[in-house]
């Protein structure tokens, strides 16, 4: 394989597919990167056999051909190259040569034949969407999901098509976030989808806010088209609980208030929370929301925030990092949180279809 190929080009490409190498893989060449060039483009593949990431990109193929090369080492030689073409020259033995001007490597590849195939997905059911939707429906969301192992089918995020409807939803079972846009599509190809939290993150990576993604969902795995980029991921397999039986029905109290200056406030005060006293109380007030933090080993933080409220004077202690997730991937100006008591689910939402539930602490 020998090829000619921008800087700008090919470190675009290996910052794409890096992100799902794993750093002690259960096989050497889960390591590399597949090189694959012909007619003018050059494929780059990795895979950790869950989720396989594939990025095209322009290159003047002078000897078509393929290789596996150190994912990792192969961006850091890239990125610290000068701004200019770069010559890659492979034998027959997997040994690859680099030089950029008048910088020289020579590193040690892996035959493509001993890269996994890729599994594609035929059948099952196709979505387009603008990628910035699903760009922000999943920010609003993928946060919640649980990473406690022993809750297999939590460890995802849920992406339902049914009845013209996208819903995305992840849960960790103490909070919930779900978020809804309209879609179009057959009632034959209603679908759900447990997408992994390492596959979403790869998602949120090469999704733009212009241009459109396919979706495709079978039995057991999902893709991803945007592009030069295709995503395959296995889907988490069994049947994601019924997220709507514990949103609330309704809640009696409604309280108006900004989202950047609760944000703010929430950072500060959680600065004085410990493993011992990780919960912040809300104080609901009469036009003012106190906000308050207290541990015997640390000390103790209070501050208050105006609010759209006149209600009964009311105190729910949460997480704080629980609270200040939706307010950092929400773009609304003002919020609302719903309460009915104390000891009730709290629940956050905006001018957007979005709805976060959180349970409260117990206050000692």
């Amino acid at each position: 394989m020998k090829i000619v190929i921008g800087k700008d080009a090919v470190l675009s490409g290996l910052q794409m597919v890096h992100g799902v190498v794993n750093v002690r893989p259960t096989l050497p060449v889960l390591s590399n990167v597949l090189l694959q060039a012909e007619a003018d483009k050059l494929w780059m593949t990795t895979t950790d056999l869950e989720v396989s990431v594939r990025c095209l990109v322009d290159a003047k193929v002078g000897k078509a051909g393929g290789t596996t090369l150190p994912a990792r080492r192969l961006l850091g030689i890239v990125r610290e190259l000068p701004v200019e073409n770069i010559d890659i020259d492979v034998d027959d033995k997997n040994n690859a040569v680099i030089s950029c001007g008048s910088a020289y490597f020579k590193i040690l590849g892996l035959p493509q034949d001993d890269f996994p195939a890729i599994a594609g997905y035929q059948g099952g059911s196709t979505f387009t969407l603008e990628q910035r939707v699903l760009k922000d429906m999943l920010q609003k969301t993928f946060y919640a999901a649980s990473t406690d192992e022993t809750r297999f089918i939590l460890n995802g995020t849920l992406l339902s098509f049914k009845g013209n409807k996208l819903t995305v939803v992840a849960t960790d079972g103490r909070r919930l976030a779900l978020a809804e846009q309209e879609l179009e599509f057959p009632k034959e190809s209603e679908v759900d989808a447990i997408i992994p939290t390492k596959a979403v993150n790869e998602i949120l990576r090469m999704l733009k806010d212009e241009g459109t993604v396919k979706v495709h969902v079978t039995k057991n795995q999902a893709g991803f088209e945007v592009e030069n980029m295709v995503l395959t991921t296995k889907l988490i397999e069994g049947t994601y609980p019924n997220f709507r039986q514990v949103i609330p029905a309704q809640c009696e109290h409604r309280i108006a208030v900004e989202r950047e200056s609760l944000l703010t406030a929430l950072r500060r005060v959680a600065l004085l929370t410990s493993e011992k006293s990780s919960s912040v109380r809300l104080t609901f007030g009469k036009s003012k929301l106190k906000i308050s933090a207290s541990s015997p080993d640390v000390g103790e933080a209070h501050e208050s925030v105006a609010i759209k409220y006149n209600g009964k004077e009311m105190t729910v202690a949460f997480n704080p990092e629980y609270i200040m997730e939706p307010l950092k991937n929400l773009a609304n100006d003002e919020i609302y949180v719903e309460m009915t008591d104390e000891l009730s689910p709290g629940v956050i939402k905006s001018d957007v279809p979005f709805i976060y539930v959180l349970m409260p602490m117990r206050i000692s």
